[in-house]
């Protein structure tokens, strides 16, 4: 029987911000789109995860075609302008808004869980566990006053950065091939921020983060390290995936990495093409496994935010995934490991343990 399985991002309230007018389709029958639904979820095992607040960049009229350059390495594509909080602020609380409504609309199938005892209980009683978590902390002002409100609606895990700049430190760029290694570290405000998460029990996200944002939060912060959803750039020199060096440091602090299932970020070609074998993925788990130990591995699939291989698809790609990682070797042990017991442990460790 395939094991539940705890994800480490999701964007699928970006789909609900675009058709806030479809969300109980979207969301309770499923649409047929996308790769989540409440639905979907519960046929796959899907027990879990992080569900990412994103602030879209606004569309220029002379874009270039990303999805034609990604999938025609080498590319460096341009970073979208800073988005400032006042902007960002409107989005971030529809956002929230739109998570709390999915926990009032399952009727007890899922819920917002804001400590890892909570997170725990919704995994053994079936309970799909919503953790609220922020891709790019646009919507917090410098004085961080929005940080502790956003806290008390639930937020429990903060990525600094997407990879546009922000007010708090730099992200990479979408560079193949490329070093993570782009710029300057945290500002001020980021150091400040980094102090108030680990205050308030709040995970920092390393994915996105430039290497040189890496070591400052590295060299501050009490938590853990943790990338939600990155890969090894031993594997696919992207500047989004994690050196060899970085996970060691992630290793020595005790925190965890979780595999990205975007195909820009697992072929070794860098190509964005769905057209691919799970090899790949196989080749970044043993990578990941080989540098950070069996229990610091977990899964960070970007579900509803990147192209994934054929194989997968949405997130009944699970089922088959798992059927691959039995069929390469992997125990029943490392299974439950990298399935969801990794990402559980990893919430003991960085998040409080009681609700706010």
């Amino acid at each position: 029987m395939p094991n539940p399985v705890f994800d480490g991002h999701n964007d699928f309230l970006l789909r609900l911000l675009r058709a806030p007018e479809r969300r109980e389709q979207i969301w309770l029958k499923g649409d047929g789109e996308g790769h989540l639904d409440l639905p979907r979820m519960r046929r796959a095992g899907f027990a879990g995860g992080f569900f990412a607040i994103y602030i879209p960049s606004p569309e220029a009229h002379d874009s270039p075609d990303f999805e034609a350059l990604m999938d025609a390495p080498p590319y460096d594509l341009p970073l979208p302008e800073l988005i400032g909080h006042e902007a960002a602020q409107p989005v971030a609380l529809a956002m929230a808004g739109h998570l709390l409504w999915m926990e009032r609309a399952a009727k007890g199938a899922f819920k917002v869980c804001r400590s890892a005892a909570e997170v725990r209980a919704c995994v053994a009683s079936g309970t799909i566990a919503a953790i609220m978590h922020m891709e790019g902390a646009e919507p917090i002002d410098p004085d961080l006053t929005a940080l502790y409100a956003l806290h008390a609606m639930g937020l429990r895990s903060i990525g600094p950065v997407w990879s546009r700049p922000t007010e708090f430190g730099h992200g990479v760029p979408f560079r193949y091939p490329g070093s993570p290694d782009t710029g300057p570290g945290l500002t001020d405000a980021g150091k400040a921020l980094v102090r108030a998460c680990n205050d308030l029990g709040i995970m920092l996200d390393l994915s996105h983060l430039n290497e040189a944002g890496f070591n400052d939060v590295a060299a501050l912060s009490t938590a853990p390290l943790i990338a939600t959803h990155s890969n090894a750039h031993a594997i696919t020199p992207s500047t989004r995936n994690l050196t060899d060096r970085q996970l060691a440091m992630i290793a020595e602090s005790n925190g965890i990495v979780g595999l990205n299932f975007a195909t820009v970020f697992l072929r070794p070609d860098g190509r964005k093409s769905p057209e691919m074998t799970l090899e790949p993925v196989l080749r970044h788990l043993d990578h990941l496994i080989s540098k950070l130990g069996e229990d610091r591995v977990g899964f960070g699939s970007d579900f509803d935010g990147a192209t994934t291989p054929r194989e997968i698809g949405d997130v009944m790609g699970l089922l088959p995934l798992q059927a691959a990682l039995e069929q390469h070797g992997f125990n029943a042990n490392l299974m439950r490991k990298l399935t969801h017991e990794n990402w559980l442990a990893a919430l003991d460790r960085s998040l409080i343990s009681r609700p706010a």
